[in-house]
């Protein structure tokens, strides 16, 4: 009978360490992204994403069924697509259609979109979430002023996100992205003056960084450079002028946390465990909204 590496009838080597299910002298890291079990270096058939078993390669699911009985899914359960960038194709067409509309616009439709509005008016006439427009703790992830705000995020997310949307799958990685963006918003709100606007994809941008080590964590890839990459612009987040550190901090947190669900739950419970995830990170959203917003009232 085969067995998850995590399960309690998994093989291991004498020092706990899984070995390969096919050569149990072979201890190892690495398990088949499909099924789940322990493969040696000899046995690991690259894919889109990972690793598969020598079987799950050739179609069948790792688990004695047809080959039909399964079909390829990601590390997350998500199904593998053909074009693993769509989702990201159109978050990054939907930051610069916005981009192109604030140009045009001017800053009338940035004070309509930010987080908080035209901070030229005194606090009590300032317009954003305290006043009920909720809808600001959405738009202000998709909007950009400066060019080099937009071209830095967009070409973060171009770099970040297709590698993630084909480890997730679309819908899991389009709800990753939207939560961490509504992360880093809330935390803005909760934590930034009343009269200071947010704007800008850092939020999500942060939380799929956050993402991204949770990942390479969980199929034991090197993690110096992601480590070395969200050091970095952590130092930059602390010590440059105008950056919302409160929406990156925000979003890394919550884009850890809701990718640390979707990869790390067990196969049989997976689907549950994954709206769970995003359910309790969404209503952390909400309650912190509804703090801040009756400290304001208050």
């Amino acid at each position: 009978m085969d067995q998850a590496p995590g399960s309690p009838d998994s093989p291991a080597a004498a020092g706990g360490m899984p070995v390969c299910y096919r050569h149990p002298d072979r201890s190892t890291g690495i398990s088949c992204t499909r099924c789940e079990r322990p493969i040696c270096p000899d046995c690991m058939v690259s894919a889109a994403v990972g690793f598969q078993c020598p079987e799950c390669a050739r179609g069948g699911s790792g688990t004695g069924h047809a080959p039909h009985a399964s079909r390829p899914r990601t590390i997350a359960g998500g199904t593998v697509t053909d074009d693993p960038r769509l989702v990201t194709k159109i978050l990054l067409g939907l930051n610069l259609a916005i981009w192109f509309a604030v140009l045009a616009a001017g800053d009338r439709l940035v004070n309509d979109l930010d987080l908080v509005g035209t901070v030229t008016y005194s606090y009590e006439g300032a317009q954003g979430v305290a006043e009920g427009q909720w809808y600001r703790l959405l738009t202000a992830m998709f909007l950009h002023q400066q060019v080099m705000h937009i071209a830095f995020n967009m070409l973060s997310l171009w770099w970040l996100g297709p590698p993630l949307e084909a480890a997730l799958g679309r819908v899991r990685f389009l709800a990753l992205y939207m939560l961490s963006g509504l992360g880093g918003s809330a935390l803005s709100y909760l934590l930034a003056a009343p009269n200071q606007p947010s704007l800008g994809a850092s939020g999500a941008i942060f939380g799929l960084l956050g993402a991204t080590a949770v990942l390479m964590r969980r199929m034991n890839y090197d993690m110096r450079p992601v480590i070395a990459l969200l050091a970095l612009n952590l130092v930059f987040t602390f010590t440059w002028s105008n950056i919302a550190w409160q929406a990156h901090i925000g979003g890394l947190v919550v884009g850890a946390a809701v990718a640390y669900g979707m990869v790390h739950a067990p196969r049989e419970h997976r689907a549950l465990i994954q709206r769970v995830t995003c359910l309790v990170a969404l209503l952390a959203i909400v309650a912190v909204v509804w703090v801040r917003t009756l400290q304001l009232a208050g």
